[in-house]
């Protein structure tokens, strides 16, 4: 019997096991999460607790090169050896941090790794556009994109695992960043996910600095689970708890 199971660390960051092929996604695990220029005092992530750097690492799945996806003291804590795919920004980090076997990915490309396929579809533009994934396995199937953005390309299909944010985040002038209960219809229709994790928005960290003062939020958790009853089987994670999908 072949198993899948997701493990959240909260913000986007999850280890995915797709039978014993290990994923880690975006990993936030220990420091301070901030962007370098301009520095915390825009906005500034706290953990209230680290975490230890999860065994046997098969792949590392980065969808954006910007601080809060690539975190540079979380990867330092890897192993360079350890396969790396990212968008062409998280390369440059993985690159320059001395990952030795990194791939470059750009949304309609595929590549294969390992017993799994990884087709790039069109992200976040922050500004360049970024990745989300389709990864697919011998028996199972996932999505994942941390800000809401769904490419149109995507032709449709069924898969198992949805992981996206189910709620907006907001700022003046600027709009909706996170895009998860705008995009949540869609992504439903497209991809009729039988189960989707909320993502992006969760997980035990504080956050501080001017950014953070000006962001305002459209939908709840609840709003999600009331909308997706019936159409898929929704989970709101918690941060260290291991999940088994049921396929």
């Amino acid at each position: 019997m072949m198993n899948f199971y997701a493990f959240y660390y909260g913000s986007s960051g999850w280890l995915i096991d797709l039978d014993g092929f290990r994923i880690l996604i975006d990993p936030w695990l220990t420091g301070d999460l901030f962007f370098s220029p301009p520095g915390p005092w825009l906005i500034n992530g706290r953990l209230r607790n680290v975490f230890d750097v999860p065994e046997k690492i098969n792949l590392l799945l980065l969808t954006q090169g910007l601080a809060d996806h690539a975190h540079p003291a979380s990867l330092k804590l890897l192993d360079r050896s350890i396969p790396g795919i990212g968008s062409p920004s998280a390369f440059k980090v993985l690159d320059g941090l001395g990952f030795q076997n990194v791939n470059a990915i750009k949304p309609n490309q595929t590549i294969e790794i390992g017993p799994i396929s990884i087709e790039a579809t069109s992200g976040a533009p922050v500004p360049q556009v970024e990745n989300g994934y389709i990864v697919s396995h011998e028996k199972y199937s996932f999505y994942v994109e941390p800000h809401g953005y769904l490419d149109p390309r995507i032709s449709p299909r069924q898969i198992d695992l949805a992981i996206s944010p189910v709620i907006d985040l907001k700022l003046p002038f600027a709009g909706a960043f996170i895009r998860g209960k705008t995009i949540l219809p869609k992504l439903i229709e497209l991809l009729k996910p039988k189960t989707i994790f909320s993502s992006t928005t969760g997980g035990d960290a504080t956050f501080t600095g001017l950014l953070n003062s000006l962001i305002s939020v459209d939908g709840t958790q609840g709003e999600a689970a009331e909308f997706l009853n019936g159409k898929s089987n929704f989970v709101n994670p918690e941060v260290g708890v291991p999940y088994k999908l049921k396929i």
